[in-house]
């Protein structure tokens, strides 16, 4: 029986006993429903003192109607990261397209994930409703990699505009900077091994403008084609970062590429 993973967002240790938080323990004691003595994993995204990342055994010491105390048991050092460092520049779609995207992303190795607001972003994301669904597009990385068995957990950083997005990565001058786009030349066959971080821009449902791309050009992103079709914004993310794992990440060899 796979042993289930929780994340909790808290300093842990070895010997502590904790109580979970509302959302893990619905998740724990209703979905799950596990008792007093069964096994479970705990995480925290974060390094250990000694600079280890990994996860806690733990068991579930006591459940009561609207708690969980959970003793913590070792520390298991076990990472699952890429050895690309890949952020996602992801328009925003809308509602499970969104979600979907994000959820798969971290499944598939993000560093972390920039929601942009480009000139056909059909999404309303008007004052409070900015942070509100950038913390749900948080509870989807946290749930993916509870999931998908990461230690380390990717951030959704704050919803930016496309100029904004495209400002901040002008700044950027090592690694490499992708935009997709179904009418590029260049594929991946042509491009160097980055030495750095992969920045991949992805357009919204309706793709992005003329002037967006013309703009990402400026500013340094290389146009990158997948192949002759024109693929959902969903599927364009996720088919790109599978094939940039498969070149220079997780799954990368020597002939790959040729």
């Amino acid at each position: 029986m796979r042993i289930p993973r929780i994340y909790q967002p808290v300093p842990l240790a070895s010997g502590q006993t904790i109580e979970l938080d509302a959302q893990a323990t619905v998740h724990l004691t209703k979905v799950l429903r596990l008792r007093a003595g069964d096994t479970l994993v705990l995480f925290n995204g974060k390094a250990n003192t000694d600079g280890e990342n990994g996860e806690f055994m733990a068991r579930v010491h006591a459940v009561g109607r609207r708690s969980a105390l959970i003793e913590i048991d070792e520390f298991v050092e076990r990472t699952l990261e890429s050895p690309l460092e890949l952020v996602l520049l992801q328009s925003i779609s809308r509602g499970e397209r969104m979600d979907y995207t994000v959820q798969k992303a971290v499944e598939l190795g993000v560093s972390s994930i920039v929601p942009v607001l480009s000139e056909r972003t059909v999404v309303n994301l008007k004052g409070d409703r900015r942070e509100k669904r950038r913390t749900h597009w948080q509870g989807v990385v946290n749930s993916a990699c509870e999931q998908c068995g990461r230690n380390q957990v990717p951030t959704v950083e704050a919803v930016k505009s496309f100029a904004a997005t495209i400002a901040e990565a002008s700044k950027i001058t090592d690694g490499l900077k992708l935009v997709l786009h179904h009418r590029a030349e260049t594929n991946l066959t042509a491009l160097p091994q980055p030495q750095g971080a992969v920045n991949l821009l992805v357009g919204p449902e309706g793709g992005l403008s003329t002037q967006e791309i013309a703009m990402a050009e400026t500013s340094g992103f290389v146009p990158l084609r997948l192949g002759p079709r024109v693929l959902r914004t969903e599927t364009a993310a996720l088919a790109a970062i599978s094939v940039l794992q498969w070149c220079w990440g997780d799954s990368a060899t020597e002939t790959n590429l040729k």
